[in-house]
Formats: structure tokens, sequence, C-alpha cells
């Protein structure tokens, strides 16, 4: 009875029947009490969204899986210090992390969240060196500004811990299918089947047990409380080992039981449920199987013999020239022509074009000032990439004749060795691509970052994630038109995801586009309304609109839907900033902070509230602690030698505004502080210089005419001050700005000296 309402569990979840599964276990928990029945009831509760309910059921377990679900549900009910506890008992500092590598990755997020990063990282490292395809370790490393380059993390040393993994897998079930094959002719002879074949026995071992005939007299289910038996091994809690056995019974279960517990989902019952992948640290499980289509398979594996050592090398070091024929010839092969109609004559056509010219990505940085630097930089990392795969394919190449007598399971199927491991070669070349992009991005180096990109295949370029992430690096390029065309490539992708929207509502923010946010918002709160993405994209819309309350009410939901969401504490401070609520301000930009330290657009809030209470030096240290974060960004640099001036540090805040307009020539903002620091400076002729430069970049700025009226003022040339404050006035400029020039203007025959005074 226990096996099969277990079954029956286990079905209901695969069919996503969250409340039939809740209601089935607790029947199950009521007949059968044990910890491993609990445990399969707390994780019914935590994938329908109660975690409440998994908290109060596990709360005093001891066994190791039940320690990783009960932290599970504290860290959702963010009781993180109840969550670090189940996992590092006080009491008991030699205990193992439960659950392998997800456990590592739970305690290293309750770290970061704690403010510990020495320990956070620690952890994420950890995790990936149990599993090395744990992505979301090597993200937060990222996030966390502690990532080692992709080519190290996930080159040689990952493929030779998953081929360690999985050499484990095939002596493990080599055995445990001659045991399995015992056990059932022990049981065949139990039932009365003497004369069943031992075919027959490996058919019978696919059917359901609730098939075969017999009465187990209670001695069968209480030896299968000890594990959780049939496909209890699907799911994703289970797959840490714990004492079970040798707490729940002293003795072994009957050869059924056995059987059915070591063996796994069995490949018939899996193939008509088909269940989910299993996803744990594979050295430590039984083997994981599912149903394979062995056609499809020898099809992929054979093409992955065939080209994977030719796309590899053309895709990671083909950008030499060498080879332009056959390089030409896979990037053809990859389905080149589908997405050059959606790019139209933007840069991002040469992506989408996927040739092995434009794959260089000189095209774009030429368009930038600092081509040398940032070119320098690209090959520099392409270096190491394209070094890391050819040593890795140079070793592997031995270690495949070593594998060549190997087999090992995949998916349920046996598979040659060497195929195995071209097929992770594959596979960590892949992570090591956009493992490398995002670490750049996480590091503020957009443009390499986007160079890194468009190394991937045209198949994995041109998907949601990727498409959002070049998004994103645009958008720290201040590039918002480039920003503006890769995010709608990536709404067309997957118009179901909500990944990087928020970052595409403030893009349409800046190029108050209102009717194009308006609809993005909209849409994303028809997709989601319970994602924090959407509401900011509502938000942007109101304060787009100048309805800074609405908008702050907007940005204050999506903080409520996640606390942890950093970017709409950021946004709420820049409402607070809109609505002079500075104190309010200051409490968001550093609610940001404690969830990212390395948000540095919370500091650049705090820089400039300070700046605006005329705080001069809190404002150089947030500025700076932002420049820290972000080296490359023209504004930060710009507000950073505004501070430097303010304090009296001139020759500092010229400096600074050079880098600033070296970064970013087409940021007017550098240039009109540098002519300002000038004219205080009574460098009266390079500042008018500066400004007339100026006038062409931004030909309909006033301030910029209103400065130059002051100089003209200065120097004493009255009615070339007076035409350039008129100038200013004509192009309507804010209500504050009005005043000011007016105030100018009545005082122009007035000396310096006397003025000052006033």
């Amino acid at each position: 009875m226990e096996i099969i309402l277990t079954e029956c569990v286990q079905h209901s979840l695969r069919d996503f029947m969250y409340s039939n599964a809740i209601f089935i276990c607790e029947r199950l928990c009521a007949e059968f009490p044990s910890e491993t029945n609990l445990q399969l009831l707390a994780s019914c509760y935590l994938r329908n969204n109660q975690a409440y309910c998994a908290y109060h059921i596990l709360k005093g377990t001891r066994m190791a899986q039940s320690r990783y679900l009960f932290a599970k549900s504290c860290f959702q009910m963010d009781l993180l210090n109840e969550a670090e506890a189940a996992l590092c008992p006080v009491n008991e500092p030699s205990v193992e992390v439960p659950n392998g590598a997800a456990g590592h990755y739970l305690l290293g997020l309750i770290y970061r969240y704690t403010d510990r990063r020495k320990s956070a990282i620690q952890h994420f490292k950890q995790a990936l060196s149990i599993d090395p395809l744990m992505w979301a370790a090597y993200e937060e490393l990222c996030i966390l500004g502690a990532a080692d380059e992709a080519s190290v993390v996930f080159g040689e040393a990952a493929a030779l811990c998953m081929q360690k993994q999985y050499l484990h897998h095939g002596s493990g079930s080599q055995n445990m299918h001659e045991t399995n094959e015992d056990h059932n002719l022990v049981s065949a002879r139990n039932f009365g089947l003497e004369d069943v074949s031992p075919r027959q026995l490996k058919l019978m071992q696919g059917n359901n047990v609730r098939d075969i005939p017999g009465n187990y007299h209670g001695a069968t289910i209480s030896g299968a409380s000890s594990q959780p038996p049939s496909g209890m091994s699907n799911v994703s809690f289970y797959n840490t080992p714990s004492p079970m056995g040798t707490q729940l019974s002293g003795a072994a279960p009957p050869p059924l039981c056995r059987n059915f517990q070591q063996n796994g989902p069995n490949v018939t019952m899996l193939g008509a449920d088909s269940s989910p992948k299993s996803t744990v640290n594979s050295t430590i499980q039984a083997p994981r199987r599912k149903v394979v289509d062995e056609g499809k398979l020898r099809k992929i594996s054979s093409r992955l013999l065939f080209d994977s050592g030719t796309r590899r090398s053309t895709r990671l070091s083909g950008e030499a020239g060498a080879n332009t024929n056959a390089a030409s010839t896979v990037v053809s092969g990859n389905g080149t022509s589908n997405s050059s109609k959606y790019l139209g004559g933007s840069k991002l056509s040469s992506m989408a074009l996927r040739s092995v010219t434009n794959r260089k990505g000189q095209a774009w940085a030429n368009e930038n000032s600092d081509d040398g630097m940032r070119n320098e930089n690209f090959d520099d990392s392409r270096t190491n990439i394209t070094s890391a795969a050819s040593a890795s394919s140079a070793s592997g190449g031995a270690r495949s004749l070593e594998l060549e007598g190997a087999t090992m399971p995949v998916g349920g199927v046996s598979m040659n060795g060497s195929r195995v491991y071209s097929g992770m070669s594959e596979i960590l070349g892949l992570l090591g691509i956009l493992g490398e992009g995002y670490r750049l991005s996480c590091m503020y180096r957009c443009q390499d970052a986007l160079d890194v990109y468009l190394k991937l295949p045209h198949k994995h370029y041109n998907t949601g994630w990727v498409l959002s992430q070049v998004g994103k690096a645009y958008f720290e390029l201040v590039d918002y038109l480039e920003a503006d065309r890769a995010f709608n490539l990536a709404r067309r992708a997957a118009p179901y995801s909500v990944e990087g929207m928020d970052i595409y509502s403030t893009v349409l923010y800046h190029l108050k586009e209102d009717m194009k946010l308006s609809y993005l918002a909209q849409e994303l709160i028809s997709t989601d309304r319970l994602a924090p993405q959407s509401w900011c994209a509502m938000g942007n819309c109101y304060s787009l609109q100048k309805d800074h309350e609405t908008a702050l009410k907007n940005f204050q939901r999506a903080v409520q839907l996640n606390s942890r969401f950093t970017y709409a504490h950021t946004l709420c401070g820049h409402e607070y900033v809109s609505l002079e609520d500075f104190e309010n301000g200051i409490k968001s930009y550093q609610s940001a902070l404690r969830i990212d330290a390395r948000h540095y657009n919370s500091w650049y809030g705090l820089g400039m509230i300070y700046l605006r209470q005329e705080k001069f030096e809190f404002s150089e240290h947030h500025f700076r602690m932002a420049f820290q974060i972000n080296p490359r960004s023209s504004v930060i640099m710009s507000y950073l030698g505004t501070s430097l001036h303010a304090l009296k540090r001139s020759e500092e805040a010229l400096m600074m505004m050079e880098k600033a307009i070296l970064a970013d020539k087409k940021n007017p903002l550098p240039m009109y502080q540098k002519a300002n620091i000038l004219m205080s400076l009574e460098n009266f002729d390079e500042a008018l210089e500066i400004l007339e430069e100026l006038k062409e970049y931004a030909p309909r700025e006033s301030s910029v005419y209103a400065l130059m009226g002051k100089i003209y003022k200065r120097r004493n040339m009255h009615e070339k001050a007076m035409l350039h404050f008129g100038l200013a006035l004509d192009l309507k400029p804010s209500a504050t700005d009005v005043a000011t020039i007016k105030a100018a203007i009545e005082k122009l025959h007035v000396p310096d000296e006397i003025e000052d005074n006033l």
C-alpha cells in the first residue's frame, strides 16, 4: 500500500497536480508515519508555494534531506538564521552540508543576504566544484564580482569532474544491473514464476508493482519506508544520501522491494509518465534514467563526434582568418538567414548574419574613442578562451582514447565513453562563452562582453536570455537605440519571459517612448502580475508622465512581491528624490545596497542626494564607490569631478572630467562641467573653446548658452553676454533656469566684485 500511495504522489507531481499530491501524501503519512514520507509531503507543499506548511512539517527533523528541505522553506519565508542553523548546526560543526551542490548554493545565498561575502563566495565555489553545470552558482559569483574566468571554471577540471561522475555511474549501474537480475529471479520464484525467462524478467522490471500478484504481509512495507521507493529519486529533494535505512529499519528489505529501490525509476514507467530529470551531484546518487530514442541518440552522438572539433575551433579561434571557407560553411549551416529580417540596418544586423568577419566585433569597436584599449582587452580574453579550449581538446584526445572501451549510462542508455566526453566538451565550451560574457557584463566591461557573445552559435545567440544580456550591455554603454533593438528581439524570441524587462522599460524611459513603454507595461502585467519586473515597467511609465506618486506605488508593489529585487529599491529611491523626500530616498538606496553592495546605481543615487544637500564630502565618497564598481561610466566620472570641484580640488576634478570625456564623447555633461571648472579658474578662452565645441553636440541645450553668457559678462563683453542669455531663454529652459538667467541679465552691468558681495 505504501509503495502504491508513494507512486501516486510521484505521478501527481509529474503531472503538476499538486493539490492531489498533497491529499494523497497526507494519507500516506497518516498510514505510514516516517520522516521519509514527511519529506515527500514537505516537497509537495514547497512545489505548491506553501513554504510555511513545509516549515511546520519538518521543524525538529534530523535527517540530512529533511534539513535541506527545512532550510529551503525557511529561506523562502526569509527566516535566514533558521535556514543557516538547519544547514550548519551550531552544535555539530563537522556535519556536512546536505544535498551536495544545491545545499552549498543555498548556504551561499544565505551568507550573501546576511552580508558575509567571503563565506558566500566560498560556498558558491564549492557548489561549482561539486557540480560544474550549476550555472546559478557562477551567476552569483559574477554578481559578487568574484568569478574566475569562465575558461577556467568550465575548463579541463570541470570536464574531469563530470567524467568521474559518469564513470561512477557506469560502474554502479553495471553492478546494480547484475544484482537486480538476481533479485528478480528470487522474486519470481516467490511469486510462483519459476518458468519465467530472464528476458521476461527484464520486461517485468518495467511493469508497475501493483500489476504483480502477491501479498507482502507487512514485511516489505516496513522495509520500504527506509528509502524513497519507486520513482522518488525523480524528485530533486531526494537526491542527497541520508541515513534513512539505518535509522528507520535495522533489517534489509525483502528482495522485491530492494530491487525496486535500487533500480530507481524504471524505464517503462518513466517513459509513460514523462518524468523530469534529476538535478543533483551524480557522484553520490543512484543512476538517473530517462527514455531516449536510441536512433536519435546515435545521430546526435555521431554529429558531435564529426563536427565538434571543427565547429568549436572555428567558433573560438577561427577569427584569425585561417580556414575561412570552412568557417563560413559552418556559419551558414546554423540557419543564418532567419533573423536578418528582424534586425533591419542596425548594428545588431551584423549579429544575426553571423559572418566570421562580423564576429570579430571590429565594426563596433572602431566606433568608440578607445578602440585600441577595447580591442586589446578583447583579444586577451579571446586568447584565454581559445588556449583553454585547445588545451582541453589536446588532453581530451588522449583521455578519449582511455575512455574508448568504457561505457557510461546517459539518460538510461549506455554510450561510448569518448562520445560522452565529446558531449561534455561541447556543453562546457558553450557555458564557457556564456559565462565569460556574463562575467564581463557584471564587471561593466560591456563592449568586451558584446564581443564574447558574438562567438555564440546563431541558435544560442538568438534566445531571450542572451538578447536580454546584449540589451543590458548596450544600456550600460548608454546606447539606448541599440539596447531598444536588442530587447525588442528578446521579446520576439521569448514573449513569455520577463527577464530584463525592468531594464528595457528604463531604456524606453530614457528614449521618452511613452507609447511603447505603456504597451510594454500592459503586456507584462497581463503576462505575469506577480513579477516585480512588470511593476517596475508600470512605474517607469507613470514616472515618464511626471506622476511620481503613482510611480512610487508601483515600485513599492515590486518590492512587496520580491523584497530582494535590488533594482526596485533603487527606482523607489529615484522617485523619492523626484518628490524631494531625501530621507526616504536614502533609505531606499541603502536597502538596495544591503541586497547587492555592487549595485552602483544606488551609490550614485546617494551621491546625488548628498550633492544636492551640499554635503560634498559624502557625495564624493559615494560617487567614488560607484566609480570603483563601474569605472567606465562617463556620468559617474562627471559627478565625481563635480564633487571634487566643490571641495576645491580643481586639478583632480579636471583630470576626472578628461577621463569622462574620453569614456564617452557623445556625453555633453563632462564637457560642460569642465568648462564650468575652467571658468572658476578664470581660464576663459579655453572654457569658451570647449563650449563652442559643445554647441555642435548639444545645439538646443540652454545651459551651454547661459554659461557662455556668464563668461562673456566676466570678460565685460556685455553685448555678447546679452545675446547668449537671450538664446538660452529662447530654448525654453526649466523654471529654475529661467529665474537664474533673468537674474544674470538684471545684473549684467554690475561688476563681479560687487555681485559677489551681494
